[in-house]
Protein backbone atom coordinates (compact mmCIF):
# COMPACT_ATOMS: atom_id res chain seq x y z
CA UNK A 1 0.00 0.00 0.00
CA UNK A 2 0.99 3.67 -0.92
CA UNK A 3 2.07 6.06 2.15
CA UNK A 4 -0.56 8.14 2.57
CA UNK A 5 -1.02 11.49 4.14
CA UNK A 6 -4.24 13.13 5.77
CA UNK A 7 -4.59 16.95 5.47
CA UNK A 8 -7.20 18.70 7.83
CA UNK A 9 -7.96 22.21 6.38
CA UNK A 10 -8.29 24.38 9.04
CA UNK A 11 -8.38 28.15 8.69
CA UNK A 12 -9.01 30.70 11.94
CA UNK A 13 -11.57 33.60 11.30
CA UNK A 14 -14.45 32.07 9.36
CA UNK A 15 -17.01 34.00 9.13
CA UNK A 16 -20.60 31.83 9.34
CA UNK A 17 -19.66 30.48 12.20
CA UNK A 18 -16.96 32.38 14.35
CA UNK A 19 -13.87 29.86 14.59
CA UNK A 20 -16.19 27.00 12.99
CA UNK A 21 -13.49 24.58 13.37
CA UNK A 22 -13.06 24.32 16.61
CA UNK A 23 -17.23 24.84 17.90
CA UNK A 24 -17.93 22.69 20.27
CA UNK A 25 -19.27 19.06 19.62
CA UNK A 26 -20.76 16.84 21.97
CA UNK A 27 -17.86 18.35 24.67
CA UNK A 28 -15.00 18.60 22.01
CA UNK A 29 -13.69 20.89 19.19
CA UNK A 30 -15.06 20.21 16.10
CA UNK A 31 -11.38 19.47 14.61
CA UNK A 32 -11.29 16.88 17.50
CA UNK A 33 -13.70 14.71 15.44
CA UNK A 34 -11.69 14.79 12.02
CA UNK A 35 -8.34 14.20 13.88
CA UNK A 36 -9.93 11.56 15.54
CA UNK A 37 -11.36 9.31 12.51
CA UNK A 38 -8.36 10.05 10.47
CA UNK A 39 -5.86 8.58 13.42
CA UNK A 40 -8.28 5.44 14.14
CA UNK A 41 -8.75 4.66 10.27
CA UNK A 42 -5.17 3.47 10.38
CA UNK A 43 -4.82 4.47 6.87
CA UNK A 44 -2.91 7.27 6.88
CA UNK A 45 1.51 7.92 7.92
CA UNK A 46 0.82 11.46 9.02
CA UNK A 47 -2.31 13.68 9.71
CA UNK A 48 -1.81 16.94 9.30
CA UNK A 49 -3.87 19.77 10.01
CA UNK A 50 -2.83 23.10 7.81
CA UNK A 51 -3.73 26.41 9.72
CA UNK A 52 -3.09 30.02 9.61
CA UNK A 53 -3.60 29.89 13.44
CA UNK A 54 -1.28 29.05 16.68
CA UNK A 55 -4.44 28.16 18.67
CA UNK A 56 -5.44 25.83 16.65
CA UNK A 57 -2.08 24.56 15.87
CA UNK A 58 -2.03 23.96 19.90
CA UNK A 59 -5.45 22.31 19.97
CA UNK A 60 -4.50 19.74 16.87
CA UNK A 61 -1.09 18.98 18.49
CA UNK A 62 -2.73 17.99 21.98
CA UNK A 63 -5.46 15.73 20.21
CA UNK A 64 -2.07 13.66 18.10
CA UNK A 65 -2.31 15.77 14.98
CA UNK A 66 0.79 17.57 13.12
CA UNK A 67 0.26 20.87 12.34
CA UNK A 68 1.63 23.24 9.40
CA UNK A 69 1.09 26.95 9.86
CA UNK A 70 0.59 28.41 6.76
CA UNK A 71 0.74 31.89 5.50
CA UNK A 72 -2.08 34.22 5.67
CA UNK A 73 -2.55 34.86 1.69
CA UNK A 74 -3.60 31.20 1.91
CA UNK A 75 -5.72 31.49 4.20
CA UNK A 76 -8.28 34.14 2.84
CA UNK A 77 -11.86 33.64 2.02
CA UNK A 78 -10.95 33.18 -1.69
CA UNK A 79 -7.49 30.78 -0.86
CA UNK A 80 -8.60 27.37 -3.15
CA UNK A 81 -7.86 23.96 -1.66
CA UNK A 82 -4.51 24.16 -4.51
CA UNK A 83 -2.89 26.34 -3.29
CA UNK A 84 -2.22 25.70 0.60
CA UNK A 85 -2.14 21.54 -1.12
CA UNK A 86 0.56 22.76 -2.94
CA UNK A 87 2.26 24.36 -0.46
CA UNK A 88 2.11 21.49 2.09
CA UNK A 89 3.50 18.94 -0.47
CA UNK A 90 6.09 21.41 -1.13
CA UNK A 91 7.50 21.24 2.12
CA UNK A 92 6.65 17.55 3.06
CA UNK A 93 10.41 16.14 2.43
CA UNK A 94 10.18 12.33 1.63
CA UNK A 95 6.44 12.38 1.59
CA UNK A 96 5.93 14.37 -1.62
CA UNK A 97 5.25 10.78 -3.80
CA UNK A 98 2.01 9.64 -1.64
CA UNK A 99 -1.40 9.74 -1.69
CA UNK A 100 -3.17 12.53 -0.30
CA UNK A 101 -6.76 12.87 1.91
CA UNK A 102 -8.59 16.01 2.41
CA UNK A 103 -10.57 15.78 5.65
CA UNK A 104 -12.31 18.80 6.73
CA UNK A 105 -13.24 19.36 9.89
CA UNK A 106 -16.96 20.33 9.18
CA UNK A 107 -18.06 16.60 8.30
CA UNK A 108 -17.52 15.36 11.98
CA UNK A 109 -20.14 12.22 11.20
CA UNK A 110 -17.17 11.10 9.15
CA UNK A 111 -15.78 7.80 10.64
CA UNK A 112 -12.88 5.54 10.77
CA UNK A 113 -14.53 3.66 8.75
CA UNK A 114 -16.12 5.86 6.05
CA UNK A 115 -11.86 6.83 5.54
CA UNK A 116 -11.43 2.93 5.17
CA UNK A 117 -13.86 2.05 2.40
CA UNK A 118 -12.82 5.12 0.77
CA UNK A 119 -9.52 4.16 0.65
CA UNK A 120 -9.46 0.47 -0.03
CA UNK A 121 -12.03 1.44 -3.07
CA UNK A 122 -9.33 4.41 -4.10
CA UNK A 123 -6.16 1.98 -4.27
CA UNK A 124 -8.32 -0.62 -6.67
CA UNK A 125 -9.29 1.89 -8.81
CA UNK A 126 -7.85 3.16 -12.36
CA UNK A 127 -8.33 7.24 -10.96
CA UNK A 128 -6.51 10.12 -10.67
CA UNK A 129 -8.84 10.62 -7.26
CA UNK A 130 -11.79 10.01 -5.50
CA UNK A 131 -14.72 12.44 -4.43
CA UNK A 132 -17.35 12.02 -1.89
CA UNK A 133 -20.69 12.47 -3.56
CA UNK A 134 -24.40 12.29 -2.46
CA UNK A 135 -27.43 12.43 -4.11
CA UNK A 136 -28.46 16.54 -5.13
CA UNK A 137 -31.77 17.27 -3.26
CA UNK A 138 -32.10 20.10 -5.48
CA UNK A 139 -32.13 19.65 -9.25
CA UNK A 140 -29.72 21.80 -11.05
CA UNK A 141 -32.46 21.98 -13.98
CA UNK A 142 -34.91 23.66 -11.55
CA UNK A 143 -32.15 26.55 -10.57
CA UNK A 144 -32.49 30.06 -12.13
CA UNK A 145 -30.42 33.00 -12.39
CA UNK A 146 -31.19 36.65 -12.04
CA UNK A 147 -31.02 38.54 -15.24
CA UNK A 148 -31.76 42.15 -14.75
CA UNK A 149 -35.63 42.32 -13.54
CA UNK A 150 -35.78 38.34 -15.22
CA UNK A 151 -34.58 35.54 -14.31
CA UNK A 152 -33.14 32.57 -16.46
CA UNK A 153 -32.58 28.55 -16.18
CA UNK A 154 -29.17 28.01 -15.57
CA UNK A 155 -29.23 25.07 -17.15
CA UNK A 156 -31.39 26.01 -20.86
CA UNK A 157 -32.65 22.87 -21.34
CA UNK A 158 -36.58 23.50 -21.01
CA UNK A 159 -37.01 20.45 -18.03
CA UNK A 160 -37.42 23.04 -15.33
CA UNK A 161 -41.54 22.23 -15.11
CA UNK A 162 -40.46 18.05 -15.45
CA UNK A 163 -41.94 16.44 -12.39
CA UNK A 164 -38.54 15.75 -10.77
CA UNK A 165 -38.44 12.03 -10.95
CA UNK A 166 -38.23 12.16 -15.00
CA UNK A 167 -35.20 14.32 -14.38
CA UNK A 168 -31.97 12.40 -14.70
CA UNK A 169 -29.83 11.70 -11.39
CA UNK A 170 -27.16 14.88 -10.08
CA UNK A 171 -25.00 13.83 -7.39
CA UNK A 172 -23.27 16.64 -5.69
CA UNK A 173 -19.69 16.76 -4.05
CA UNK A 174 -19.70 17.10 -0.26
CA UNK A 175 -17.05 17.49 2.93
CA UNK A 176 -16.71 13.75 3.57
CA UNK A 177 -13.34 13.51 1.90
CA UNK A 178 -11.13 13.39 -1.12
CA UNK A 179 -8.49 11.18 -1.84
CA UNK A 180 -6.10 11.55 -4.51
CA UNK A 181 -2.31 10.56 -5.97
CA UNK A 182 0.15 13.26 -5.25
CA UNK A 183 1.24 13.49 -9.50
CA UNK A 184 -1.67 15.45 -9.29
CA UNK A 185 -0.38 18.37 -8.10
CA UNK A 186 2.84 18.34 -9.94
CA UNK A 187 1.88 16.72 -13.12
CA UNK A 188 -2.05 18.35 -13.41
CA UNK A 189 -2.16 21.53 -11.00
CA UNK A 190 -4.70 19.98 -9.42
CA UNK A 191 -5.91 18.56 -6.54
CA UNK A 192 -8.33 16.64 -8.71
CA UNK A 193 -6.75 15.37 -12.14
CA UNK A 194 -9.38 14.50 -14.51
CA UNK A 195 -10.30 10.63 -14.09
CA UNK A 196 -12.45 10.99 -10.97
CA UNK A 197 -14.09 8.66 -8.86
CA UNK A 198 -17.70 8.92 -6.93
CA UNK A 199 -17.85 7.62 -3.14
CA UNK A 200 -21.44 7.50 -2.40
CA UNK A 201 -21.36 8.19 1.41
CA UNK A 202 -24.15 6.84 3.47
CA UNK A 203 -26.23 8.13 5.70
CA UNK A 204 -25.07 11.37 7.92
CA UNK A 205 -21.48 10.29 6.62
CA UNK A 206 -21.63 14.06 4.38
CA UNK A 207 -23.52 15.97 6.88
CA UNK A 208 -21.53 19.30 6.44
CA UNK A 209 -21.64 22.27 9.06
CA UNK A 210 -21.53 25.28 7.56
CA UNK A 211 -24.46 27.77 9.22
CA UNK A 212 -25.19 28.02 12.75
CA UNK A 213 -28.41 25.99 11.88
CA UNK A 214 -26.60 22.72 10.71
CA UNK A 215 -24.41 22.97 14.25
CA UNK A 216 -27.95 23.22 16.22
CA UNK A 217 -29.13 20.23 13.92
CA UNK A 218 -25.41 18.28 14.32
CA UNK A 219 -26.06 18.67 18.02
CA UNK A 220 -29.63 17.57 17.91
CA UNK A 221 -28.61 14.33 16.17
CA UNK A 222 -26.45 13.13 18.72
CA UNK A 223 -29.14 14.11 21.54
CA UNK A 224 -31.72 12.18 20.03
CA UNK A 225 -29.36 9.51 19.25
CA UNK A 226 -29.34 9.39 15.57
CA UNK A 227 -25.89 9.91 15.16
CA UNK A 228 -23.15 8.46 16.98
CA UNK A 229 -19.82 10.02 18.20
CA UNK A 230 -17.21 7.49 19.05
CA UNK A 231 -16.25 7.03 22.44
CA UNK A 232 -13.35 9.84 23.50
CA UNK A 233 -9.47 9.49 22.98
CA UNK A 234 -7.23 9.48 25.97
CA UNK A 235 -7.81 12.56 27.30
CA UNK A 236 -5.25 16.02 26.78
CA UNK A 237 -3.36 15.68 29.85
CA UNK A 238 -2.51 12.62 28.77
CA UNK A 239 -1.07 13.34 25.51
CA UNK A 240 2.73 15.10 25.24
CA UNK A 241 2.54 17.98 23.79
CA UNK A 242 6.24 17.86 22.12
CA UNK A 243 4.97 17.10 18.12
CA UNK A 244 7.57 17.74 16.01
CA UNK A 245 6.65 19.24 12.62
CA UNK A 246 7.46 22.27 10.21
CA UNK A 247 5.75 25.83 10.83
CA UNK A 248 5.53 28.88 9.02
CA UNK A 249 6.66 31.90 11.69
CA UNK A 250 6.80 35.77 11.66
CA UNK A 251 6.29 35.65 7.64
CA UNK A 252 9.65 33.51 6.93
CA UNK A 253 9.98 29.96 5.91
CA UNK A 254 11.87 28.08 8.81
CA UNK A 255 14.63 24.94 7.54
CA UNK A 256 12.95 22.40 6.35
CA UNK A 257 15.37 20.52 8.49
CA UNK A 258 14.16 22.75 11.47
CA UNK A 259 11.20 21.33 13.39
CA UNK A 260 9.02 22.53 16.08
CA UNK A 261 8.38 21.36 19.36
CA UNK A 262 5.44 22.99 21.93
CA UNK A 263 7.10 22.43 25.20
CA UNK A 264 9.56 19.98 24.13
CA UNK A 265 12.61 18.97 26.64
CA UNK A 266 14.54 17.69 23.68
CA UNK A 267 18.63 18.32 24.96
CA UNK A 268 18.98 19.63 21.49
CA UNK A 269 16.24 22.17 21.56
CA UNK A 270 16.33 25.89 21.87
CA UNK A 271 14.05 28.28 22.74
CA UNK A 272 13.55 31.18 19.89
CA UNK A 273 12.31 34.46 20.83
CA UNK A 274 8.20 33.40 19.83
CA UNK A 275 8.88 30.76 22.85
CA UNK A 276 8.43 27.92 20.47
CA UNK A 277 11.45 25.04 20.99
CA UNK A 278 13.77 24.71 17.86
CA UNK A 279 15.01 20.83 17.40
CA UNK A 280 17.17 20.08 14.46
CA UNK A 281 16.63 16.55 14.00
CA UNK A 282 16.41 16.13 10.48
CA UNK A 283 13.38 13.59 10.52
CA UNK A 284 10.62 14.39 12.69
CA UNK A 285 10.16 10.74 13.12
CA UNK A 286 13.86 10.13 14.70
CA UNK A 287 12.86 12.86 17.58
CA UNK A 288 11.98 10.28 20.60
CA UNK A 289 9.60 13.03 21.42
CA UNK A 290 7.20 12.39 18.59
CA UNK A 291 5.32 10.03 19.71
CA UNK A 292 2.76 9.73 22.48
CA UNK A 293 3.63 7.26 25.01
Amino acid sequence: MSNCVALIPARANSKRIPNKNIALLNGKPLIYWTIKSALESKVFDRVIVSTDSEGYAKIAWAYGAECMLRPPELATDVSTDYEWVNYTFGRLGNFKDCDFSILRPTSPFRTSETIKRAYEYFINSDCDSLRAVEKCSQHPYKMWTLYGEYIKPIIPSGLHSQPYQTLPEVWVQNASLEIAHSYVIYSLGSISGTKIIPFFTQGYEGFDINEKIDLDLARLLIETGKVKLGENMKPIETIPKARCEFIYSKGKHIKDETLILFGCNHPKATDDQEGYSMCTTKDFKECPFNEAK
